[in-house]
């Protein structure tokens, strides 16, 4: 299995999420260059109204609004306190197969929690709509 280009776990490689860089608004002279977004786990996520929007694969965390000064490493740490991929005290190639699948699973849990919650605001949307309609028909008001 070569993990370097497995879609699941490519991003645990440095050189793979410093790729997804590409104009990206900071370069030289400044904390949030490239390689230091790429070093603290971020991916470049840009949409068309934010092309500073940088996501870490691992816990899934959305940042924007990057000044010159900032910290990749400390403004990941400060928003995203249980990320277990900033928080590793080991390099990626330097983890055991077991270390490897834990902190795997760990990550799994992240998108799962993601995916949940996405659920179920657009739950908690469909139900507000509904009661709306409700309320409309129970008044007379269609």
């Amino acid at each position: 299995m070569d993990l370097a280009n497995d879609g699941y776990t490519k991003m645990y490689f440095y050189e793979n999420r410093l790729l997804t860089f590409v104009g990206w608004p900071f370069e030289e002279g400044c904390g949030c260059t490239p390689e230091n977004m790429a070093k603290a786990g971020f991916i470049h996520t840009p949409s068309g109204n934010s092309p500073d929007v940088a996501q870490c694969f691992f816990c899934l965390k959305e940042l924007e609004g990057w000044e010159p000064e900032d910290d990749p490493k400390k403004e990941h740490k400060a928003h995203s306190p249980t990320c277990n991929f900033i928080t590793m005290k080991k390099s990626v190639e330097d983890l055991t197969v077991e270390e490897f699948l834990r902190l795997e699973k760990e990550r799994q849990k992240f998108g799962i929690k993601k995916t949940c919650q996405q659920a179920i605001v657009k739950f908690e949307e469909a139900v507000k709509l509904k009661r709306g309609k409700i309320i409309q028909t129970a008044m007379g008001e269609e």
